[in-house]
């Protein structure tokens, strides 16, 4: 066959097979190349971030047309702020950071309405874990804690249960702001200050240096909504394919996590991942945060009861003070909705 007859076949093929599909006919299918898109997502280090490991080494995210570059951020303040003059496109944050800048209680002004979550990951994994000196709450009374900053993040739930115990902030203790978790986990280890409220898995870590877990959030709060995607409303009306990708491979992630058979494939992910976890601290790990009742939300669901906590707590400490808006202005499930179908 010559060159100009098989060009001419080329063309006649394409031609009826779009003609077929715009006719609405069952002609054999058309695999579209789909180009890859880049999305950079901010992340507070951490092994809570174990999904998105999986995710990127399975192949979820490029089976999306997705290439997720990550970027760890060093505090809250940085990371909304960042999000807010779109210096990225997602922000994993607490659902707690996007009300507070919402709300003009982030500690600066910046206008951020257009944050909103759009898919949740967690129910924060908290832990308030002191020196080994102090081995319970009460023994914290005269003591400096830490926090990112005690206008956002999880500083409310330590204040909290601080409060549940007795101890009142200013009165019976102090906090200083010692960043991010890794930095309150760093600072935890060099017994810069007596306590503070850490994210699974550092606890397992300091707990394997002599440090002690004093109390739990799930229990005594119940309920509560942590970690969430958070986007600009404006970025993800634009990128709708990119926004639901991403949380569709999010969700096969957590699938693959929670298969027993991926079990040492994670733990060797993880040891990779985490600066200074063991094999024994991964397996610790992988039993907090693969619980099948309080690991990783299984479906990546926003909680509206744990919601509902966390805007309780802004109410009661947040400054200054003020009534929150309702669960559906800080959360849009358009595109986690369009991911579950």
């Amino acid at each position: 066959m010559t060159t100009s007859r098989r060009a001419f076949n080329v063309r006649a093929l394409a031609a009826s097979v779009c003609v077929a599909a715009a006719s609405g006919l069952g002609a054999a299918p058309v695999i579209a190349q789909t180009q890859v898109r880049e999305l950079t997502v901010n992340v507070f280090p951490g092994g809570f971030n174990w999904p998105i490991w999986v995710a990127q080494e399975q192949g979820f995210f490029a089976k999306h047309g997705l290439k997720i570059n990550t970027i760890d951020t060093p505090n809250s303040r940085a990371q909304l702020t960042g999000l807010i003059e779109g210096k990225f496109d997602v922000a994993m944050t607490a659902i707690d950071n996007l009300i507070a800048y919402r709300e003009g209680q982030g500690g600066i002004e910046i206008d951020a309405r257009e944050l909103i979550a759009v898919m949740g990951a967690d129910n924060g994994f908290l832990r308030l874990t002191s020196v080994p000196e102090v081995k319970s709450i009460a023994e914290l009374k005269g003591k400096q804690l830490s926090v990112d900053a005690l206008t956002t993040g999880y500083a409310f739930v330590l204040l909290e249960i601080m409060a549940r115990n007795g101890l009142m902030l200013d009165r019976d203790y102090t906090t200083v702001s010692a960043g991010g978790v890794m930095g309150r986990y760093q600072s935890l280890l060099k017994k810069d200050h007596a306590a503070t409220m850490l994210i699974s898995p550092f606890e397992v870590m300091a707990k394997t240096q002599g440090f002690n877990v004093l109390a739990d959030a799930d229990s005594a709060l119940g309920d509560y909504q942590g970690l969430v995607a958070g986007v600009r409303r404006s970025w993800a009306q634009q990128n709708s394919r990119e926004l639901t990708g991403y949380i569709r491979a999010y969700r096969e992630a957590l699938n693959w996590l929670y298969n027993p058979a991926n079990k040492q494939v994670a733990l060797d992910l993880f040891v990779g991942k985490v600066k200074g976890a063991t094999p024994q601290s991964a397996a610790t790990s992988y039993d907090v945060l693969l619980h099948p009742k309080t690991g990783f939300t299984r479906d990546a669901k926003i909680s509206d009861t744990g919601v509902r906590t966390v805007i309780a707590l802004r109410e009661k400490f947040g400054k200054p003070a003020k009534k929150m808006q309702s669960i559906e202005a800080y959360y849009d499930p358009t595109w986690y909705n369009a991911a579950s179908r």
